[in-house]
């Protein structure tokens, strides 16, 4: 699918702030593409669609995680959560999109995961750090990102993780698998 193609596709379902963000996340992630040598073409279709089910009502997104293959604990998670699996299933169902390493990016956007791929990463590091957004300890990941995607990826994640802790709200286990594979693969586990 061309990227135009995409864009046309995904702007109906979006706010103009949402589908702005996504432009954005898209031009990052593309920068970041060149940067970790990676296939532009990819890394910027999964990030057009990485919020394509962000605005969908949650008594519908609620449904597809209970009638799909998608795993039954997200809905005892925060409801953010699930625009990136429902996502991942609605490319591939709406648009015939089957390639696993954007369906992945789309669905772990928001999580991360233990093992990510270099596409997954960079879709999870763009959406955290697109010109848009502006948080503590955002500048710091910025500057990384231009050195060690992985490194990147590990301050985002300890960023999230502190930041939910400190909500006292509920931390979905794939961030914290996430957080620890990081972890290990940076100066031998003791970042």
């Amino acid at each position: 699918m061309k990227i135009d193609e995409a864009v046309t596709l995904v702007k109906p379902h979006l706010t103009k702030e949402r589908f702005d963000h996504t432009l954005r996340v898209a031009e990052t992630a593309v920068i970041l593409a060149d940067l970790y040598h990676e296939s532009r073409e990819e890394v910027e279709l999964a990030a057009i669609f990485h919020d394509y089910a962000k605005q969908r009502p949650l008594d519908e997104l609620k449904r597809w995680i209970e009638k799909t293959r998608l795993p039954k604990d997200l809905l005892h998670y925060h409801h953010e959560l699930w625009h990136g699996p429902v996502g991942a299933i609605l490319v591939e169902r709406e648009f015939g999109i089957q390639n696993s390493g954007i369906q992945n990016a789309i669905y772990y956007h928001t999580t991360g995961r233990a093992y990510m791929s270099k596409i997954e990463m960079i879709i999870y590091l763009a959406d955290y750090i697109e010109p848009g957004r502006s948080f503590p300890g955002l500048d710091e990941v910025r500057e990384m990102a231009r050195e060690d995607l992985r490194r990147a990826c590990w301050m985002a994640t300890r960023n999230s993780i502190h930041y939910l802790m400190q909500k006292n709200a509920t931390i979905y286990p794939d961030t914290f698998h996430a957080y620890n594979d990081l972890t290990r693969g940076l100066d031998g586990g003791n970042s």
